[in-house]
Order: structure tokens, then sequence, then C-alpha cells
């Protein structure tokens, strides 16, 4: 989704930002960095905008009011790209608001890179984007050189690894009164202490776009065959299988969802299609999301939660039979000699 083929790096300005809970001040630095290195901007552009090349996720800046002027990054982003306050004055002012919501004890100090970037390519324009990233996690290097006739060993200490991105978001010049585009990643954990870099520190909401619709909407059919049917339903594990199976098969023979062609071509009873209505409806509530009842499908969506979608049935430790359609060919019954359960499949060839 976003290409830096063409793009370049304006400005950078770093400062460093410590655990205001933990009473690890912050230091701002007084000036941008001046990059006379021919090489740097090559290995700062890889360490801070690859990570979002295989990003899908188009997020907006929110803020829980409803107020989008109160959001901290909206204002200083808006007030840079309309040329009205210094790039430097602007990373400072977001240094200062990021270790205002660094209140977790399990924060971790680092460095903090405010970024202007050129010609930033997203969803097929080019824009201008202004990056923030944070350096948390430290490496140590060997550093192998000649000397005398022989190879010398060294080592550096306290280094970056910049194939390694902790934390990072590109806010694009683009669609403003939206809240922005902005693409965000935060690969150090998934735990608590990580909420603090999307939800206090950028306030993000998820831009409603077909790419999420379409992930949204399977999610709501996961979790209603697994969960919501059996309140009504008695099903085998089997028939769950084969309900997930039609349900992403439609969306990968698709090109549109249509609720109620999709309701009559997976579920086809009309209690099961009521139900599955009320739970998306519900859903939508529950989440603060609407999933539309007609959208273009996202195959890149379906691709990504495909891999969630499991057709396996277990049984004990001992065998895993994996679904992939043709439900008439397996049948469940039961032993009473033996006293247990098994499935008889059925087959034409052998491989």
């Amino acid at each position: 989704m976003l290409s830096h083929f063409e793009a370049s790096l304006a400005q950078l300005s770093i400062h460093r930002i410590g655990n205001k809970l933990m009473d690890d001040h912050y230091i701002l630095s007084e000036s941008p960095l001046n990059l006379t290195d021919e090489l740097l901007p090559k290995l700062l552009m890889q360490y801070f905008l690859s990570p979002f090349e295989k990003v899908q996720e188009v997020f907006r800046l929110t803020h829980h009011s409803g107020n989008l002027a109160l959001n901290e990054l909206f204002h200083f982003s808006s007030s840079y790209f309309d040329g009205t306050t210094d790039f430097h004055e602007v990373s400072q002012y977001i240094a200062k608001h990021l270790y205002n919501v660094s209140n977790h004890p399990k924060i971790k100090a680092g460095e903090v890179y405010v970024v202007s970037f050129e010609n930033v390519q997203l969803e097929g324009e080019s824009y201008n984007a202004l990056g923030i990233f944070k350096s948390e996690t430290k490496e140590t290097y060997l550093k192998v050189f000649p000397e005398h006739g022989a190879f010398k060993v060294g080592y550096e200490e306290e280094g970056i690894n910049i194939q390694k991105l902790d934390k990072g978001c590109l806010i694009v010049n683009a669609e403003k009164e939206h809240g922005f585009k902005v693409l965000a990643v935060d690969q150090t954990n998934r735990q608590n202490e990580a909420i603090y870099w999307k939800d206090d520190f950028l306030q993000l909401k998820i831009r409603n776009d077909n790419f999420n619709q379409t992930g949204n909407l399977l999610q709501v059919c996961k979790k209603f065959v697994s969960e919501k049917l059996d309140e009504a339903f008695e099903m085998e594990r089997t028939d769950k299988i084969d309900l997930l199976n039609r349900s992403m098969t439609y969306f990968k023979e698709k090109d549109k969802f249509e609720v109620d062609e999709f309701t009559e071509e997976v579920l086809g009873n009309p209690e099961a299609v009521s139900m599955f209505k009320d739970y998306k409806s519900n859903f939508e509530r529950e989440y603060d999301m609407e999933i539309a009842d007609s959208f273009e499908i996202s195959n890149s969506a379906v691709k990504k939660q495909s891999k969630i979608f499991k057709s396996i049935l277990k049984l004990d430790k001992n065998f895993h039979v994996y679904i992939h359609g043709k439900r008439e060919r397996i049948e469940k019954g039961f032993d009473d000699e033996k006293g247990m359960a098994f499935y008889k499949l059925y087959f034409e060839t052998e491989s």
C-alpha cells in the first residue's frame, strides 16, 4: 500500500523521552539533525519506512469527545502542514506530548525521531508526510576490521538495528477534514503498556474502507458460527467447519458482498439468517463501527483473514482432520462395542 521509492527525507529532529511515571525526564535537541552523509539518509529511510510497506490498515486521528481539534497530534500536524509552525518546534511539541502519556511503569525510555518526508506514495497518490518513530530496543554489534596485517574484533553497545523499528506512525497530508490518513506500527509488544502508542499518544480510529469492512464482516462470521449458533441449534463440529468454509468461499469467489445473498447462500435457514443479522447489528454497536450491507470485497483482507479460519477437526491427541469442503462425505457415528465415537470419510483418490 505504501511506496517510498521516490520519497525523500527532508528534515529530522531527534529527542530523548523517559518514563514520566518513573521520573525519567525528556531531553529536547536544540535544532534538527544536519544530514551531510550521503549514505545515512538512505539507511534512515529504510529504517523508518520499510515496516509500512505491508501495512494494510489506514487509521484516522480522532478524539473521544468527537472534537478532532482536541487531538494533539492533529493540531501539531495541521500547524506544520499549513506552514504556521516551524518543523523543529513541532517536533518538540510532539516529544513533550509523548512524554506526558508515558505513564505505564513498563514503558521504556528511548529516542524519538520526528521526520518530514516528501513524495511518499499511498494508495497511488504522492503526498508529504510527518513521521514519528521511537527506538526502545538496543543491541550490541560486533565490528571486524583489519589491523597490521591481521584482523581485530571490536563491538558497539547500545546500537539500533535498522531492520527492527519498535514504534512508528506516518501522518499523511491527505483528507485532513477526516483526521488525515495515518499508518501505524508497534512491534515491541502487545501488552497493556503498548496501548499508549495508538490509543493515548495518537488516539487512532481505523478507517472504515473496503479492507476493514471485509475483515470485520469475516470476524462477525467466525464469531457467529463458533459461538452464537450453539445457542439455537445443536451443531456438530463438522457442520461449523462447513459453514466457515462456505463463508470463506463466498468471499473468495465474489467481488461484492451483499448481506441477503450471503445469508441465503451460506446459512439458508431463515432463523439462522435472522440471528446473523441481529448478531451483526450487535457487533457494530459493541465495537462502534458500521458494516454496510453491501460493499466491494477486499482480496487482501480475505487473504489475511483466511489464516484464522480454521478447518481442522481435532480428535483427541491422535488425529487432525482438515476439512476443505464436501460436508456430505464425512459421517459421525458411535461404536457401542468400543465405547468410542468415530468419523467415516468417503473419498475417490488417495495421495
